[in-house]
């Protein structure tokens, strides 16, 4: 195993890393960051919670140390777009430790904030902007950020943006920005609309893969309970009651979904809150703020929080409802397991989302294991069915 100090990094970045208490880098940072250091671009393949944002960070930031001075009212040096307000938000905490004692400056961006106060921070330049798309383009368009002087350019979870229409976003933030410029794209998939993303806005790139694309982490510990749509709201109480100071994190498909379930389980006495699309920003900051300090156990989200979530202390991920979106089901078990950890998966199937978990299974390319109950045959094509094994109830 290599360690930092093997990598090439600068004395300041190995400090930092020494202080955050990292000593041993992961497969996908081992494999990205000399690669990154020399220059090339890189197109990343690894699945949620393997250490991402070091894999870019620490080689983005050596770059930018390199290159002393500070940047011109309203410019950019490094941009770095995320699909999500949470995961733009944990990014940029993460880049900020990694700069603490230097002279450089990390901003974020992101939608639901005040675009006023956003304006008065670019004003003055940034070294690192870490931004969701949407937002980004919204200051493009009144003039308030250029980006002219970034040489450094990172599409983080480019899959989902991509779910997102992100590639539109792409089309006009892209010919705005400096050349000639390192990009990093990393994904946890790989569809085949990223391969021709990666053609055009990448140069002759690095692939470094640690995990086949839709593998979930080898510590997630699967499970699934086949039972009827009206059986979920008991079924998820046992489970919670077996462990009511587990950090767990419930899926539900839609908004109002998930608010009424963290309703219904705070009537019910459960120490719970919720996040999606239809909270503020600052309720949604709030409620991942107590989740990871312990104050709430349970916390009821939309995919809107699948990719970021970066709490070491996640034991169960429960999906309440199926995602529509099989990748999403990778990227949801993804919060649980984090740093070397073990986690412990378990998903809820209706007999009207036998399909679901079906096409789940085909990303993943293996079974879950069946927790209780019996799946339903599934029609294919040819009148064919498939039913997967069963194991004792209730284990």
């Amino acid at each position: 195993m290599f360690d930092f100090d093997m990598l090439g990094l600068a004395p300041t970045l190995l400090s930092a890393l020494k202080r955050a208490g990292f000593t041993e880098p992961t497969p996908i940072q081992n494999q990205a960051i000399p690669l990154a250091l020399e220059g090339h671009d890189i197109l990343g393949l690894a699945q949620t919670g393997t250490g991402k944002t070091l894999a870019f960070g620490l080689p983005l930031i050596d770059h930018l140390l390199a290159q002393p001075g500070k940047p011109e009212p309203k410019s950019v040096k490094a941009l770095v777009l995320a699909p999500t307000r949470e995961l733009a938000n944990q990014i940029a905490d993460s880049l900020r430790a990694l700069t603490e004692g230097t002279k450089l400056r990390v901003c974020t961006v992101v939608g639901g904030q005040s675009i006023g106060k956003q304006i008065a921070l670019l004003a003055r330049g940034t070294d690192i902007l870490v931004a969701t798309p949407g937002r980004l383009i919204d200051l493009m368009d009144r003039g308030a950020v250029t980006l002219g002087a970034v040489r450094h350019l990172v599409l983080d979870e480019a899959d989902q943006m991509l779910d997102l229409g992100f590639i539109h976003a792409l089309r006009k933030i892209a010919p705005r920005l400096g050349t000639p410029r390192q990009t990093m794209l990393f994904s946890a998939t790989m569809p085949k609309q990223m391969e021709e993303i990666s053609r055009a806005y990448l140069t002759d790139p690095r692939r470094v893969q640690v995990a086949p694309p839709g593998k979930a982490a080898d510590k997630i510990t699967q499970s699934v309970h086949f039972l009827p749509k009206a059986a979920k709201p008991a079924r998820l109480r046992e489970i919670l009651s077996r462990d009511l100071d587990a950090l767990t994190l419930v899926f539900a498909r839609t908004k109002h979904g998930a608010e009424k379930l963290m309703k219904d389980l705070v009537a019910d006495g459960y120490n719970a809150a919720s996040i999606h699309g239809n909270k503020s920003q600052g309720q949604r900051d709030r409620a991942i703020k107590a989740f990871r300090d312990g104050t709430v156990t349970t916390l009821v989200a939309t995919d809107v929080a699948a990719r970021g979530i970066d709490i070491p202390g996640v034991a169960y991920v429960i999906n309440y409802d199926l995602p529509e979106v099989p990748d999403n089901y990778v990227h949801r078990i993804g919060r649980t397991a984090r740093a070397g950890r073990e986690g412990e998966a378990i998903a809820f199937c209706a007999p009207e989302e036998a399909e679901l978990l079906h096409e789940i299974q085909k990303v993943m390319k293996a079974e879950v294991p069946v927790a209780s109950g019996k799946s339903p045959l599934i029609a294919r094509g040819s009148g064919s069915g498939r039913q997967a094994g069963t194991a004792p109830r209730g284990t």
